[in-house]
């Protein structure tokens, strides 16, 4: 057991000084995109829009900005490393190693996460220059950032693992997540939207997360609660499972 804690020691490591070596690529871009959806949808476009769910539109979208960023930075660090490792093929001396597969899960996607939560803080930090942050639920807050920062860690580690080529690595945040978060609730509430629209909303699994997040900063939620918190469990375990046999099989990693 100390021998496994050493290797997850070692592999959160190496992922977390991969990423905080190049902290100006990977920490700074991320919080001056943040800054420009503060000031333009925020400022310009939220000063004609007014309250929205019964609070101004610069502090109903904050909690959507943060958790934006934490799934597109949790899940691209750990598909662009894991990918790396096949490409280079250092994933296979870890293969070798008398190590659990679910160890070297782990350590990836925990370097996934500190990335996402510490991209998240910033773009917290930047947030309370424009408006006055207020928490409503400590204990729903930090339950949402840290599965769904570890469910789409584990959507970027499943995506590294089908992926035959740096272009692949790419399709998935382009065509799939991308829509998926912008149509996540993150800008608008759905009750704006006609209520077939609400119903179609509601497939989307990022709009539970938004909401739930929402809900620990503001007190409110278009969604269930309990059906979001159960929804994104559900994800982590599933995601998690299928990485796990995804990589014992060698699907995608032994040729």
């Amino acid at each position: 057991m100390l021998s496994y804690s050493v290797a997850l020691k070692a592999i959160l490591t190496k992922e977390c000084n991969r990423f905080l070596r190049i902290w100006v690529q990977t920490l700074v871009p991320p919080a001056i995109t943040m800054t420009l959806y503060f000031v333009i949808f925020g400022n310009l476009v939220g000063s004609r829009i007014g309250e929205m769910g019964g609070f101004d539109y610069m502090s109903f979208i904050v909690p959507g900005l943060i958790m934006m960023s934490v799934i597109t930075n949790s899940y691209s660090n750990v598909a662009s490393s894991f990918y790396s490792a096949k490409f280079q093929r250092n994933i296979e001396e870890l293969l070798v190693a008398p190590v659990p597969n679910y160890i070297i899960i782990l350590g990836y996607i925990g370097g996934g996460m500190l990335r996402g939560l510490l991209v998240g803080l910033i773009v917290t930090c930047v947030s309370m220059l424009f408006v006055d942050i207020q928490i409503h639920s400590y204990t729903i807050l930090i339950f949402t950032v840290l599965l769904t920062s570890m469910v789409f860690s584990l959507a970027g580690l499943i995506n590294a693992i089908f992926a035959n080529s740096f272009d692949d690595i790419s399709i998935i945040p382009t065509f799939i997540l991308t829509p998926l978060t912008y149509l996540g609730g993150v800008f608008y509430s759905l009750t704006l939207l006609p209520e077939i629209w609400q119903d179609i909303s509601k497939i989307n699994p990022i709009v539970y997360m938004v909401n739930a997040f929402r809900y620990g900063f503001l007190g409110v939620s278009d969604v269930d609660l309990t059906f979001a918190v159960i929804m994104i469990i559900g994800f982590t375990v599933i995601f998690f499972a299928l990485a796990l046999y995804l990589i014992n099989k060698g699907i995608g990693i032994r040729s």
